[in-house]
């Protein structure tokens, strides 16, 4: 594996990229997006998961989701670096090499995206015994410098990371034999710019759920003033 590209380990690559990768970026989008509704509706929906029993948690986060998110972002990068991108104007034409340049670079920005993002919430959490953090906690922490700096470096986080789950389900039906046809490509194609378009969406307003209130502060030229909440909730699903 670490010297030659396998067909098992790509059909695996692929399979991880889905589930359970793809599933838990939906799933993590959406359970942010309640951020919307403000901190008790997301808090409610976090306890949830906070009162599961520890070992079942722990099988899931440990046992399932990081070593298919490792494996996956791993073996991408390996494969990212031995491919050979034809990046000249006659061959960007072509809907494929289109699709191929962007989800390696769209893979690469979500790679370090994500490490940032865990190595700051989840790891950390872990590090410290402490799992949890408070949603006024998390925007006070995004007001602290740099409010739209960090938002955009977010929302080109999410914009990447779905892309790269919506092109990956496109490659996934080719790879696995499910879409043959041209006809049925094109209409994968299609459904996976409706998975892109959609999983953005929910990751947009899921930070426009927690940026929010520290951006209307900055407007009005100070901090929120609102007091951090006493439910903890946890940023890993």
């Amino acid at each position: 594996m670490a010297g030659r590209e396998s067909f098992f380990w790509h059909k695996l690559h692929s399979l991880t990229g889905v589930i359970p990768t793809g599933f838990y970026l939906v799933q993590h989008l959406t359970l942010n997006s309640f951020a919307l509704a403000g901190a008790e509706k997301f808090d409610g929906v976090i306890n949830f998961f906070e009162g599961m029993p520890k070992h079942f948690l722990y099988f899931l986060k440990f046992g399932v989701i990081w070593p298919a998110l490792i494996f996956h972002a791993v073996y991408g990068i390996f494969i990212i670096s031995r491919s050979e991108g034809n990046y000249s104007q006659e061959s960007f034409k072509y809907r494929e090499n289109k699709y191929y340049t962007l989800q390696r670079w769209s893979g690469i920005f979500a790679f370090f995206f994500l490490a940032y993002h865990m190595a700051t919430t989840s790891v950390l959490g872990t590090i410290k015994g402490a799992e949890v953090i408070y949603y006024d906690t998390w925007a006070e922490r995004l007001a602290s410098g740099g409010t739209y700096l960090v938002l955009a470096f977010y929302v080109l986080g999410v914009l990447a990371s779905a892309y790269h789950f919506a092109y990956g389900l496109w490659n996934f039906g080719i790879r696995w034999g499910i879409t043959i046809s041209d006809s049925a490509q094109k209409k994968s194609a299609r459904f996976s710019q409706l998975v892109f378009v959609g999983v953005s969406a929910i990751g947009i307003l899921a930070l426009v759920g927690f940026f929010n209130p520290v951006l209307k502060a900055d407007h009005h030229g100070g901090h929120s003033e609102k007091s951090v909440v006493s439910t903890p909730i946890s940023t890993e699903r």
